[in-house]
């Protein structure tokens, strides 16, 4: 009788504690999407890997120039010509995929720069906002989270307004 009290007490202070306990969901992803920083970050990738990336996709046309022209005139080409062209389609092969490799390193080491500083303005602002409106507890990328518990839209605006943000 005493331990049915007891869990009747215990839940009674859990759910009252429960209840009083404002919790927010920050949806990140959406945060990498369309916070204006984000945004910027991305624009400003894009402008340093354009340069790069119409190379490879130039050299990639070239190589499938190439390997179709020896197609086309496997027949008619010398045993020496042959030989040369496969010597030349091998080498540009072999330079464009080094090429390729070097660009995803690049641009996935600066996208993880860029982002690392998008999602430190962000907690920044998650900080503020959680202060500011007495969140006790406010979570990032979960499973499931009922939209009325979401924040994500303020914390945009926060990056909106922040000045930091911008530069």
């Amino acid at each position: 009788m005493l331990a049915v009290a007891l869990s009747a007490a215990l839940f009674g202070v859990a759910g009252s504690a429960a209840a009083d306990t404002k919790i927010g969901f920050v949806n990140t992803q959406r945060v990498f999407r369309d916070a204006p920083a984000a945004v910027k970050a991305q624009k400003k990738l894009d402008g340093e890997f354009s340069k790069r990336d119409q190379e490879l996709q130039a050299m990639a046309k070239k190589l499938q120039s190439l390997q179709e022209g020896l197609e086309k005139n496997a027949v008619t080409l010398s045993e020496n010509d042959r030989r040369n062209k496969e010597r030349e389609i091998n080498d540009l092969n072999r330079d464009f995929q080094r090429k390729q490799r070097e660009f995803r390193e690049d641009l996935n080491l600066r996208q993880n720069e860029e982002m690392a500083a998008v999602l430190e303005r962000a907690n920044r602002a998650i900080k503020a906002i959680a202060e500011a409106e007495k969140y006790d507890l406010i979570l990032q990328d979960a499973v499931w989270a009922n939209p009325r518990l979401d924040i994500t839209d303020k914390v945009i605006k926060a990056l909106s307004d922040d000045k930091a943000a911008a530069k």
